[in-house]
């Protein structure tokens, strides 16, 4: 299976590419068209949720800098 890659874009979506299938909460595949690249809304504001339309620019801030997550509770 080929790697499947999550970038976090500061002010904006989350852009992931590779191999994926993004499903609903009843577990129904979005038609993604042939794609291996799509933007996913982070602020809320796409008129075409799951997916990054544009809307947060200017309305949207984070400074998207990774950082280790404590050890897992047991």
């Amino acid at each position: 299976m080929a790697k499947t890659k999550i970038t976090v874009n500061s002010n904006g979506s989350l852009r992931v590419e590779g191999e994926f299938e993004i499903v609903d909460k009843h577990g129904n595949v979005y038609g993604l068209g042939g794609r291996e690249l799509v933007s996913i809304c982070r602020c809320g504001m796409s008129k075409n949720k799951p997916f990054c339309d544009g809307s947060h620019k200017g309305h949207f801030e984070h400074d998207a800098e990774a950082f280790d997550l404590p050890p897992k509770k047991q």
